[in-house]
């Protein structure tokens, strides 16, 4: 080093990201990069002992929505909670950009129908300061966060944008439409857009109840858009593709198709479904052939612990909550409903009763007692089969449903009950660590940002690090193969090769973590959404610090209330390694 550093972090055990085993190290920043790392790093005008803690890259969230968040908020939690630096925003090809006023409306319901996010929350809180997608990360690029931000352009509000009426009813896309939209794809690339996102799932449905925009379009609408983006000679193509329906080796065909007319990566959800448990390991056999034979880069993204909702009287949904009765009392405050469901008449009414059928697939799960669990004060992600409320009320010697309305009342009616609907098929994550260490998957789906009041995923990198690399009983995985999959192979993935390692010339997005005091807290409801709106989140202990582009955003679990993050506009970000350059973010 030439000049002191500005910060210099000592005596950590370095674990780097590229998936070397740790060590002991000294690392010095200047600015937002790191500029050494090794023992003995000469003094900076500040010096970090991290004796006794773990010292990684920032990690990098492929799969969120914080679409809307970023537009009212600094702080994107609670994934900036658990280690995340930099999240990708756009996913499921749902968002609001581009989009023309007198379509707001229908944006908002269909993200309102796919991620849980109230319309009343998005009418309150989008300030709408665009209309294309150049404009809407031209807003993006003049805010600032606890995170870094790249964006897909997304499907479903292109589609509206260029066909109207006819995107939003799903009709076919004409020669002319596709080639407006692919048009558009080449200018969001243009500006710096991550690449291209679209679902094709029947759970992904509008408010209405409806499918969206993106659903069932034709395979050359989709060729079209991932050719757009080959064309920018980089990027991802993301895909929410059908794995679930009959289909679903068409749904593999399509996306190896996709592939080859990108020629870059694609990447889609894969999970264990709770109907068809082998499905992943097809998927992956077909993955690795077409990776293999026909060059393509298919990046399934999976989940490192069941996808499962959250329910309780606080939350968004439980057993009850479509019920004739309980539907007279919801509007009411927690404590009221709370003294009306202990009224012994009151429950042996709501017990006979029969809910209604729901809109959202998700609430189908409320009555799944074989795989709903309680949630203790650190949850259990990995729940033995004699927990579940099934299991419980049979020793108990009453009905699941019985146990449900008992349990849903514990915590003065803060309790929360846990539903997985994939991942977690026999009751163990065993497919899942498969998946994991499957040399063509990375992590992801996350989804922060979205589902408010149903799903609260965003916390998987305190599961990942503590439950597979040192609490699981058995199939443990190595810490320094999970800080790289959190950090350098997401970035990889989407070609932010400055950042996801720590080694100089890197971006100086690090964490601190006490490892042996990680823990993960049960799910909590605040009401800080714009307009009082209510929203699940979660946090840690053990993320002693972290650091975006060499500034503290959060230290001993709290926000510093410094935000340096930024919209990253992909296109100019060079490897430090390879070439000697390092880009900064704008």
């Amino acid at each position: 080093m030439t000049r002191q550093a500005d910060i210099v972090i000592r005596n950590g055990l370095v674990v780097d990201g590229t998936g070397e085993e740790p060590g002991i190290a000294d690392v010095a920043i200047i600015g937002n990069r790191i500029v050494a790392v090794g023992l003995g790093l000469p003094p900076g005008r500040e010096d970090i002992d991290a004796t006794g803690l773990i010292v990684t890259p920032g990690f990098v969230d492929v799969h969120t929505h914080y679409d809307g968040q970023a537009t009212w908020s600094q702080c994107m939690s609670p994934s900036s909670g658990h280690g995340v630096t930099t999240v990708v925003i756009g996913n499921c090809g749902v968002g609001f950009a581009p989009c023309r006023p007198g379509d707001r409306a229908a944006l908002i319901n269909v993200m309102e129908g796919v991620e849980d996010i109230p319309e009343a929350v998005m009418a309150e809180g989008l300030p709408w300061e665009w209309e294309t997608f150049p404009q809407f990360l031209d807003l993006l690029d003049r805010r600032s966060w606890d995170v870094d931000i790249v964006a897909y352009i997304p499907h479903s509000p292109l589609r509206v944008y260029v066909m109207g009426a006819r995107g939003l009813n799903r009709e076919a896309a004409t020669a002319e439409d596709l080639r407006q939209m692919a048009s558009l794809v080449d200018e969001a690339m243009a500006v710096g857009a991550a690449g291209f996102a679209t679902s094709r799932t029947d759970n992904h449905k509008t408010g209405d109840g409806a499918f969206i925009p993106s659903y069932d379009a034709e395979s050359v609408e989709l060729e079209a858009m991932a050719a757009a983006v080959g064309r920018s000679g980089r990027g991802v193509v993301q895909v929410v593709p059908n794995l679930g329906a009959p289909e679903w080796s068409r749904e593999l065909d399509l996306l190896v198709r996709l592939g080859q007319s990108s020629q870059r990566p694609v990447t889609f959800s894969l999970a264990q479904s709770h109907q068809d448990s082998a499905v992943w390991r097809t998927a992956l056999d077909r993955v690795e052939s077409a990776n293999d034979t026909l060059g393509t880069q298919l990046k399934p993204q999976v989940f490192p612990r069941p996808m499962g909702i959250v329910t309780g009287l606080s939350a968004s949904v439980h057993a009850f909550c479509l019920c004739e009765s309980y539907l007279a009392i919801a509007d009411l405050p927690l404590s009221d409903r709370v003294k009306m469901l202990s009224d012994p008449q009151f429950r042996a009414r709501l017990l006979s009763e029969k809910p209604a059928g729901p809109t959202n697939p998700l609430f189908r799960l409320v009555r799944d007692f074989d795989r709903m669990y309680s949630m203790a004060a650190f949850p259990n992600y990995e729940p033995a089969a004699d927990s579940s409320v099934a299991a419980r009320a049979m020793a108990l010697g009453v009905t699941p449903l019985e146990l449900t309305y008992d349990l849903l009342l514990e915590d003065d009616g803060l309790s929360l009950l846990y539903l997985p609907f994939s991942n977690y098929a026999d009751q163990s994550l065993d497919a899942v660590r498969t998946m994991l260490l499957d040399a063509n998957t990375v992590l992801g789906l996350g989804d922060g940002g979205a589902h408010y009041g149903l799903i609260c995923d965003a916390s998987y990198p305190t599961t990942l690090l503590a439950h597979w690399t040192r609490d699981r009983p058995h199939g443990r995985i190595p810490l320094a193969w999970a800080i790289k999959s959190l950090s350098a192979d997401t970035a990889d993935l989407i070609g932010l090769h400055d950042r996801g390692r720590i080694a100089a010339g890197f971006k100086a997005d690090i964490n601190l973590i006490d490892y042996q005091a990680l823990n993960l807290h049960r799910p909590l409801v605040s009401h800080d959404l714009p307009g009082g709106g209510r929203r699940l989140t979660q946090t840690a202990e053990g993320f002693r610090l972290t650091m975006v582009s060499g500034r503290i955003v959060h230290r001993d679990d709290r926000s510093t209330g410094s935000f340096p993050g930024r919209l990253v506009r992909m296109g100019t970000i060079r490897h430090p390694a390879r070439t000697g350059e390092i880009s900064t973010v704008r």
